[in-house]
């Protein structure tokens, strides 16, 4: 059973976003208590559910127990173990702290029994700083704004889920330094968030885009395949063999437009469908296990935006090494005000080679 208690029917007056994200408190039990109310996306290929989910339910929670004139400034997530989408989450909002210009909670995702999430976020009170402030911000870089019509699509050929996406070509994609490269793309909730939602449907719809292939920018400006033929283990690390036989019978403009296909990966697929499969002259790396290991939001204009338009992201790393990665992301609203910064740090491990002398064992 994916929820506790059986998910009511959609809410028409709500975006797609917000009946995904919507939480039923459990105050029989306990005030602090809240459970997911509709069951949860577990991503092709990946180990448990999407992370975005945890991150943004937990902020949903959160929000519930502080003053209406707090709002989120900042919140510090870890992964602690894959969340099963066939088990409901129990989120425990703690009252670290309740002052009169900061506000500080805890939050932990358990499942049966064991924490899968836990997140601080600190609230501050708005205008609490009186009149007169420092301010400065970078600049929206240019980029090519979104096109009607032309969202990613998902492995199956369609524009689904609960946002909206449109990516942009990677900057100084053909750079020998991965640090150099810059991943882009136009992110927006499906639909128009409800007025009932106030501003904070749209941080936790920011929160839950905010993961969106987050340490998968390592993958890419690496340029490693990532969509394995033949399924090689059972950790769920790679797109399967279903998913390619999928993008195989896809035409080429539409390819283009599937998410997280980057030009090497449809050089690949086109020569797969070609029918050819000449050896490279060195092998080809491919990820073995990526993860998340934690994931950080800074909210710069919590209320000044709207995440039911479309908003810019540019993501960049740092560094990897040592089975591990770093990338940094800021986000943008649609007339150039930064609108929140994100760091994430993930395992990024490659498929090893079989040792031999392993084998003979």
């Amino acid at each position: 059973m994916s929820t506790l208690i059986r998910p009511p029917p959609i809410d028409a007056a709500q975006s797609a976003i917000e009946n995904t994200l919507e939480l039923t408190q459990l105050s029989d039990i306990d005030p602090d208590l809240f459970t997911n109310r509709r069951p949860l996306w577990h991503p092709p290929g990946a180990r448990g559910i999407y992370g975005g989910a945890a991150i943004a339910q937990t902020l949903s929670a959160a929000q519930k127990t502080v003053e209406p004139e707090f709002t989120v400034h900042s919140m510090h997530c870890y992964f602690v173990l894959a969340g099963n989408s066939e088990i409901p989450i129990i989120y425990h909002v703690e009252r670290v702290r309740s002052g009169k210009s900061f506000a500080t909670r805890t939050v932990q995702a358990r499942q049966r029994g064991k924490v899968i999430f836990t997140t601080t976020i600190s609230f501050a009170r708005q205008h609490s700083a009186g009149d007169k402030a420092l301010e400065h911000a970078v600049e929206m870089p240019n980029a090519p704004g979104p096109i009607e019509g032309k969202d990613d699509l998902d492995y199956g050929g369609a524009s689904t889920g609960p946002f909206q996406s449109q990516r942009i070509e990677i900057l100084n994609n053909d750079s020998p330094h991965p640090h150099t490269k810059k991943t882009r793309q136009w992110i927006k909730a499906r639909g128009t968030i409800s007025p009932a939602g106030g501003h904070e449907a749209h941080l936790a719809a920011l929160a839950y885009m905010s993961d969106s292939y987050f340490i998968g920018t390592i993958a890419r400006v690496h340029k490693l395949w990532r969509y394995a033929a033949v399924r090689k283990s059972k950790t769920k690390s790679s797109i399967d063999e279903d998913v390619l036989k999928k993008l195989l019978a896809m035409e080429d403009e539409d390819l283009k437009r599937v998410k997280f296909l980057d030009q090497h990966d449809l050089e690949r697929i086109r020569k797969l469908k070609n029918g050819e499969h000449e050896e490279p002259k060195e092998p080809k790396q491919e990820i073995g296990m990526m993860v998340s290991l934690d994931h950080t939001i800074y909210f710069h204009d919590p209320r000044g935006f709207r995440a039911d338009e479309w908003m810019f992201t540019e993501m960049e790393t740092p560094w990897s090494g040592d089975g591990r990665g770093l990338v940094f992301q800021k986000l943008f609203s649609n007339d150039g005000r930064l609108i929140a910064t994100c760091v994430q740090e993930g395992v990024v491990r490659l498929r090893q080679d079989p040792d031999p002398a392993k084998s003979k064992l």
